[in-house]
């Protein structure tokens, strides 16, 4: 096989149709568009979710909830995988870059420490937020809780 001889699939290559050409072209003399109404105008465009004037389903369907617009959203991390970081990098500070460098947090990520687990090593721990619990269990292992 050579690049010379390569072609497409029988039958699937057709020429596109050309419209606006007449009576013998076999579209007829409205192009395909049909009689009158916008779509057979030039310059026609469709609304996004434009339904012919049918009330569109956007509007159709009932609402309800509150959506708060200034929700901080937190990337929670619990006191488990803190210590499982801790003996696997043998690590006596976490920080965000540190939560970062091992893949736990993204970069515009907000972490808040949650309690679940326990922790047994003495660490610096400095976050967006903290539960209270998790607080408590970092300072009873002897380390420090430091909010950002």
């Amino acid at each position: 096989m050579n690049l010379n001889t390569l072609k497409p699939a029988e039958g699937s290559v057709r020429q596109r149709k050309r419209v606006g050409r007449g009576t013998g072209s076999g579209m007829g003399g409205t192009s395909t568009r049909g009689h009158k109404g916008a779509q057979s105008r030039s310059g026609y465009s469709a609304k996004k979710n434009f339904e012919g004037g049918q009330m569109p389903l956007q509007r159709r369907v009932p609402k309800f909830g509150f959506k708060n617009i200034n929700r901080v959203e937190y990337k929670p991390i619990n006191l488990d995988t803190l210590q499982q970081l801790i003996e696997s990098a043998g690590i006596t500070s976490i920080d965000i870059d540190v939560l970062m460098q091992h893949g736990l947090a993204g970069k515009n990520d907000k972490i808040k420490i949650l309690s679940r687990g326990e922790i047994s090593s003495v660490v610096e721990v400095k976050a967006h937020g903290f539960s209270q619990k998790a607080i408590e269990a970092i300072e009873k292992a002897g380390g420090k809780a430091i909010k950002l």
